[in-house]
Order: structure tokens, then C-alpha cells, then sequence
């Protein structure tokens, strides 16, 4: 990996550590409102698919390791197999999901990006509410109540200003010549 792969591969991990200690707890699910969703929809729409997965892979990794990278400064396996892991789990899949739609697309721009966002965060429910499901051992209608209803409005303003940013931050790296990375 050329020093350029990692450095931004490592900027979007770091992104996702820090956007996801932006939380706001509610008082009835165990799940933050959240920012870490931004960097993760971004990785994918930046970059391409194995450095957008691998900075998801690191972020994950570092807080399976046991370091507090985690929303609300948590760290640890236990994390990561709890009620909330399957969004965590769900990050190096969404990154994936995002930069494959894109690449056969062969588009960037903000009517591509929709679309591609949107099967990322159908794979983040998916995998966040049958992990709370399983772990918590409740039904579907309160493991969605609990991970997903809540949480759509304010998921779709975030993948809205992620396609509207996406295409800007690509546009701004091709004319600065850091990118493309590949």
C-alpha cells in the first residue's frame, strides 16, 4: 500500500472514530443517536471499494482489540457482540455496498450517490436490528422500534448531506491531485 492508500485510508478511519463519539443517548433504546453513519456513507463515496472497506476494517478492528474507539468511548469485543454490534459489524459491508454501487454506476454524483447510500443503510438496519434481535431475544416489531424506527429521519438527512457532499469532496481532490489514490 502506497504512503497516500494509507494516509487517507487511516483519514477516514480516524473520521469514523470521531464521528462517532457525536452522540446524543436516548432514553429508550440502547442505540445513540449517531454521526459515525457520515464518514462511513463518505468512505465509500471517496474511495475506492478495498481502501473504503479497509478503513471501515480498521475502525472495527481497533475497537475489537479493546481500544475506546467506539460511540460513547467504548471498546472491546463485548461491544461488538452486543445489542448495537450489528451496526459495527455492518460498516466495512456499507462502505463496500456504497463504492461497488458507484463504480458500476460509473457515476459520482449526487443522483448516483442516493441510491448507493440507500443499500448501505438497508444493510446497517439489516444487520443492526438481527444482531439487537438475537442478543436481546426480542421480536421484529421491537427490534425494529429499537434500531430503526427512531433513527430513519435523522439517517436520511445524514445520507442526504453525504450525496450532496460526496461529489464536491471528489471534485475538490481530482483538482488538488490527491486523488485518484488507486
Amino acid at each position: 500500500m502506497k504512503t497516500k492508500q494509507l494516509t487517507v485510508t487511516a483519514l477516514f478511519t480516524t473520521l469514523t472514530i470521531v464521528f462517532a463519539q457525536l452522540i446524543l443517548p436516548l432514553p429508550f433504546t440502547p442505540v445513540p443517536l449517531s454521526l459515525s453513519l457520515l464518514p462511513v456513507f463518505l468512505s465509500g463515496a471517496i474511495l475506492p471499494k478495498r481502501f473504503a472497506v479497509l478503513s471501515q476494517l480498521a475502525y472495527l478492528l481497533l475497537g475489537i482489540v479493546g481500544l475506546p474507539v467506539f460511540a460513547g468511548w467504548k471498546g472491546g469485543p463485548g461491544v461488538v457482540f452486543g445489542p448495537t454490534g450489528g451496526f459495527l459489524v455492518a460498516y466495512p459491508i456499507m462502505a463496500f455496498a456504497t463504492a461497488f454501487i458507484l463504480e458500476r454506476s460509473k457515476k459520482k454524483n449526487t443522483a448516483a450517490c442516493v441510491p448507493a447510500m440507500l443499500a448501505a443503510l438497508f444493510i446497517c438496519y439489516l444487520f443492526g436490528s438481527v444482531f439487537f434481535a438475537v442478543s436481546a431475544n426480542v421480536g421484529w416489531v421491537k427490534a425494529l422500534s429499537a434500531t430503526v424506527f427512531p433513527f430513519v429521519l435523522f439517517d436520511c438527512l445524514k445520507l442526504a448531506a453525504c450525496a450532496i457532499l460526496a461529489p464536491a469532496i471528489n471534485k475538490a481532490l481530482i483538482q488538488s491531485k490527491l486523488f485518484p489514490i488507486v
